[in-house]
């Protein structure tokens, strides 16, 4: 219900039976009796998955209703086409996307783009490009169909999204068959949920009536909902059902060098670290020399430790992000001290932190560690920088050493990798040796990205002042310390 009371137009993907309780449904209404055990002596290379089933939704409607954390756009290279799908995107978003679509700088075939979904009922937009099919590069084209299904699918397990709602990708202006699109998208998601099911809680199809019937008669090859219906769909599998991945596998590329010759492909990990060692250790040259096995086993010990710790922290982010979006961070958000301005000369986003609207004493800084957290995620994805105006900032406005520790340690990787400038707007000599201070002896990696800025002259020489909304107070302050060099450039409505 909107505000007034009214029926929302949106569709909240909980509401929607999953493939496993339609099926459930009908077999009541059919009155069947329990599927027995299939005693099939070859089992599908797609089994029966009640836990996969249950994620899976096919939903006969618009895609750009349905209320989850991202949507899919399917579009052209220039993310301009005009087709069903996008037009009512576009539609529903309002004007906001168009602009920031333009900042992307368009999208390749076969991969996949973050933008907010402004006024979509869904908070992201995943934007792809599907590949224009001839039948002479059929193989070219599947392969180009499957990245745009995996990279999204791979953009939303690393922003921890919980749902995304797929149209068809291909559209009829590029010519792809319906239902050679469709195998390859629903074996592509099948094979993601088998390995990173436990990152997305729902997949919704979104297909028009005249898609519909094809996503019916394919779903259960590959989303089969008993033991007998898994039997039943087996001989309609098509000869190529693609790797492990999903991926089409093209014959002439089948010759592959293993990353460990001479150990199963299908070794566990730990079997595999086993079996290495020993494969080592059975060369007389390893026999000759001892206590290379153990000097090599305790470094991928070491190794595997490194990477349980990053799963860890990956976890504990998750679980941030998570908060983040459950929490209302309104009064956070009203202080107007973290936002998102335009793009530098190399056209990386510019996020603006304003020093002087952090109340330090009055607000709960842990609700302002999830409200940049907010904003950020989907931001530090790419390459960004931060803009940190000192402008006029008190004792009262200063960040503690601890939370800034805190917030560089709690963030994702992303954030770092992508993060090529810090400028430091309006330093005072205080300010800068705690900087300096914190950056030797605190974090790392840090240090070589700050510039400190004096003037905001200097400043435009890195971002085109009709590309940062200022405050006015900044501007008043520059125009008084350092001449009125752009204090004629009008400020941000909005602050």
């Amino acid at each position: 219900m909107d505000p007034l009371g009214a029926p929302s137009q949106f569709v909240d993907v909980d509401s929607l039976p999953s493939w496993s309780d339609a099926y459930e449904t009908k077999q009541r209404d059919c009155h069947q009796s329990p599927v027995e055990k299939a005693q099939a002596d070859v089992r599908s290379p797609f089994p029966y998955r009640k836990d996969i089933n249950e994620k899976i939704i096919l939903w006969k409607g618009d895609v750009a209703l349905l209320n989850c954390t991202a949507i899919v756009n399917t579009s052209n290279e220039t993310l301009t086409d005009k087709n069903p799908v996008s037009e009512s995107i576009f539609m529903h978003a309002g004007p906001d996307l168009k602009d920031e679509l333009q900042k992307l700088k368009g999208c390749r075939t076969g991969e996949a783009k973050l933008t907010k979904g402004f006024n979509l009922a869904a908070r992201f937009i995943i934007h792809t490009v599907g590949p224009k099919y001839k039948s002479r590069y059929r193989t070219a084209a599947e392969s180009s169909l499957y990245s745009c299904y995996r990279n999204v699918l791979q953009l939303a397990k690393e922003q921890a999204m919980c749902s995304v709602g797929f149209c068809v990708i291909n559209t009829l202006k590029r010519c792809y068959p319906l239902e050679d699109a469709t195998h390859i998208a629903l074996r592509t998601v099948r094979r993601f949920l088998e390995v990173h099911g436990e990152t997305l809680e729902k997949v919704v199809f979104a297909v028009s009536e005249l898609e519909e019937a094809t996503y019916q008669k394919l779903l259960p090859l590959y989303f089969p909902r008993s033991l007998e219906e898994e039997a039943r769909s087996l001989p309609y599998l098509p000869a190529d059902i693609g790797n492990a991945e999903g991926e089409p596998v093209v014959p002439e590329r089948q010759i592959r060098i293993t990353e460990k010759p001479g150990v199963p492909d299908d070794a566990s990990d730990e079997e595999g670290l086993e079996a290495d060692l020993s494969f080592i250790g059975s060369h007389a040259f390893a026999r000759m020399e001892g206590d290379v096995d153990k000097q090599r086993r305790l470094i991928l010990q070491g190794q595997l430790s490194e990477a349980a710790l990053q799963k860890q922290h990956q976890r504990n982010y998750n679980r941030w992000l998570c908060q983040a979006r459950a929490e209302d961070l309104s009064d956070i958000a009203s202080l107007k001290a973290l936002y998102q301005t335009g793009v530098d000369n190399c056209g990386r986003t510019v996020m603006v932190v304003v020093g002087r609207n952090i109340p330090v004493t009055l607000i709960d800084m842990e609700k302002a560690l999830l409200y940049f957290i907010h904003v950020m995620d989907h931001i530090a994805v790419k390459e960004y920088v931060l803009v940190y105006f000192h402008t006029l900032t008190n004792d009262y406005n200063q960040l503690d050493s601890n939370f800034l520790k805190k917030l560089y340690d709690v963030v994702d990787a992303k954030y770092k990798r992508n993060l090529k400038a810090l400028y430091f707007v309006h330093p005072t000599f205080r300010s800068k040796v705690s900087a300096w201070f914190f950056t030797t002896f605190t974090v790392s990696g840090l240090k070589d990205k700050i510039h400190y800025v004096e003037s905001l002259q200097q400043l435009f020489t890195a971002i085109p002042p009709e590309q940062i909304d200022l405050p006015p107070f900044v501007l008043e302050y520059d125009a008084r310390e350092n001449g009125p060099y752009y204090s004629s450039y009008p400020p941000s409505p909005d602050l």
